[in-house]
């Protein structure tokens, strides 16, 4: 081999190390940020993450590029949080609807001089319509939460704490002891009123839901003394459809939070976005 050639493949061998060294993994690098910017131009938003996240592992000194990947990292986040408030946006929509649906029929009791969030109650179950008996109320405020509550009427007290259904095929379901108890009396006639929050109410709430014109079922008040009562239908139903509401106002509250949180979330990004500019 001549000795020309010898120098010339090693000066084409010493500008490629040189290349290679001077580079610091950017070509290489450059070549993620374009297949992260394709896959978030195309809404793979997780695609584009993992392309920007492997230049800060695999090409630590690619210094121009993992700039760029963080204005880029940026941009995903923005339009990530933009097509999340799109879609809460939608669901906010027919929520709405479901939730004023479940509404129908129901009254809404509120007295705004005391009260920022009223209750409903199912007609047949209003003050008016249940004086002086003993029964399972249902009702539900503005924002989804539901309480269950064991009303007693009658000449002797029960003192009771808790409530037990029990239908006719001997299933049942149990309230732990109430936290909320309130007796009265009136003209020698005893009241006695136990709540039991939805989730704190030993799944009562659903298992009359259940249980609601497929079979019958009793409510034993569980205190000082034994006192039962057949679960009359019309109160069963009234359950029923509070319970229906509570579940839609509660979604309906969850989608508002998320949607809140979105856009505190777009905010942000947009104030960074500005900020390094």
């Amino acid at each position: 081999m001549k000795i020309k050639e010898v120098w010339a493949g090693l000066l084409l061998l010493g500008a490629v190390v040189a290349t290679a060294c001077n580079d610091n993994g950017e070509a290489q690098a450059q070549q993620h940020i374009e297949k992260a910017q394709a896959a978030l131009k195309s809404g793979n938003f997780n695609e584009a993450k993992l392309q920007i996240d492997s230049i800060r592992s695999q090409f630590p000194k690619a210094f121009e590029a993992r700039k760029q990947g963080i204005g880029l990292m940026q941009q995903v986040d923005l339009a990530e949080q933009q097509h999340s408030l799109a879609y809460l946006d939608s669901m906010l929509t027919v929520q709405t609807q479901l939730a004023t649906n479940a509404k129908e029929g129901l009254v809404l009791e509120k007295d705004t001089a005391y009260q920022e969030i009223g209750n409903y109650f199912h007609p047949k179950q209003t003050v008016e319509r249940t004086m002086y008996r003993s029964f399972l109320r249902g009702q539900v405020d503005e924002v989804g939460n539901m309480v269950l509550t064991s009303i007693y009427w009658g000449e002797r007290n029960a003192h009771h704490h808790a409530v037990k259904v029990i239908a006719k095929d001997g299933t049942f379901a149990e309230t732990p002891a109430s936290e909320d108890i309130y007796e009265s009396e009136d003209l020698g006639w005893k009241t006695e009123k136990a709540d039991y929050p939805l989730g704190k109410d030993g799944g009562v709430i659903a298992f009359i839901a259940m249980n609601h014109g497929v079979q019958t079922m009793k409510a034993h008040y569980i205190g000082e003394r034994s006192y039962v009562i057949n679960v009359r239908p019309e109160d069963s139903e009234a359950i029923v459809k509070l319970y229906a509401l509570s579940q839609a106002l509660t979604t309906l509250e969850q989608i508002k939070k998320e949607r809140e949180e979105a856009l505190r979330k777009i905010a942000f990004v947009e104030r960074k976005i500005k900020e390094s500019k």
